[in-house]
């Protein structure tokens, strides 16, 4: 049975988000010059400008990048950070009408908002870090002034300016030499992914995996999205492209269709596959009510799920299908170590109790 906060269909992550203002947050300090990003840190402490948390030993640090952006970086425990291994850096585009605390998740109890029970990116993230310690997992949040990304960007219409800024700051503030970049969202998060596409000619080598967790909603023909990609997984085989949706086409809610006659991340999933599918070839499989479709080798996987039972699925391939650790591993060594897409679930044990 899903969780009655998938039946009620998350629908404010799927419309216009909350209008409510986020309570402000401290600026951050100043980075330290980049020449000393390499340097090994004492494990006595946390990274400069980073704080203990009260979970599980991590240190985070919480700035505003104006215009209006609001990010939260998330690293483990200092003394668990080995400098000489790889880290993946994680960028997590909020959904749009949920806050940050909602999307890192934390244990149910009376009175808690179901919001925190429907993603757990930061339980997913520890259950990442607790099976891959070849590498350092860190986890940044990226929440727009509003809750709605597609609603920044039209406020904000030299986003292209912004954007890569953003990204570069984050990680800069990474003290740790070797650092890939995993560009990630769900529902309205997607639009930041497709923003930093509109901004850039080229993307860069340090973004390692593109992952849309039904958030594709923002894909066209018309905007050189798939030439640009394509052209990065072509450059390096180390560079993945995931897309997770479910059929949203017929789904009804309170006797109306949840997207309209042309709208949905399955139609886009579809439309993505047929442009991609002019440049690669796609072996497809199906396992119980959803399809794989995979090309170059892993590096490209779709998943859709066909939805039988029309239910509204768009925070269960989230959260309760472990979408989130899918998609970061899928392709690598890593695939169905962490997690099994469609569960069950693996990171119970690191949902944080407040």
């Amino acid at each position: 049975m899903w969780k009655m906060s998938t039946w009620l269909g998350i629908i404010i992550t799927l419309s216009t988000a909350c209008q409510t203002p986020a309570q402000p947050l401290m600026a951050a300090p100043p980075v330290p010059e980049a020449a000393t990003a390499s340097r090994p840190r004492s494990p006595a402490g946390p990274w400069p400008g980073f704080a203990r948390s009260r979970h599980f030993g991590e240190q985070t640090q919480e700035y505003i990048f104006e215009p209006g952006v609001k990010i939260h970086i998330n690293a483990p425990d200092p003394a668990t950070i080995d400098p000489a291994k790889p880290a993946s850096l994680v960028l997590y585009c909020l959904p749009n009408g949920n806050t940050t605390p909602q999307t890192i998740g934390r244990r149910m109890a009376p009175g808690v908002d179901w919001h925190f029970d429907i993603q757990h990116i930061g339980a997913q993230v520890r259950r990442l870090r607790e099976i891959d310690t070849g590498q350092t997992w860190i986890a940044a949040y990226l929440e727009a002034d509003g809750r709605s990304w597609p609603a920044w960007k039209t406020k904000h219409p030299d986003f292209p300016k912004t954007l890569p800024a953003v990204v570069a700051g984050i990680r800069d503030r990474v003290r740790l030499p070797r650092v890939s970049i995993a560009l990630s969202g769900h529902s309205g998060g997607g639009s930041f992914i497709f923003g930093y596409l509109d901004s850039v000619n080229r993307i860069p080598d340090e973004i390692s995996r593109i992952a849309f967790l039904d958030a594709n909603y923002g894909f066209t023909d018309g905007r050189q999205y798939a030439e640009k990609i394509l052209e990065w997984l072509k450059r390096s085989r180390h560079h993945y492209l995931n897309v997770v949706a479910y059929d949203d086409r017929d789904v009804v809610l309170n006797g109306r269709n949840i997207v309209g006659p042309d709208g949905g991340t399955y139609r886009k999933t579809l439309r993505m596959l047929e442009r991609l599918g002019k440049d690669i070839e796609f072996t497809d499989t199906r396992t119980d009510a959803y399809g794989r479709h995979r090309g170059l080798n892993g590096q490209v996987e779709m998943i859709l799920h066909e939805n039988p039972a029309r239910k509204i699925l768009h925070t269960a391939l989230v959260g309760e299908m472990s979408g989130f650790i899918h998609v970061m591993t899928s392709g690598t060594d890593l695939e169905g170590k962490v997690a099994t897409f469609r569960g069950p679930v693996t990171y119970d044990k690191w949902i944080q109790p407040d």
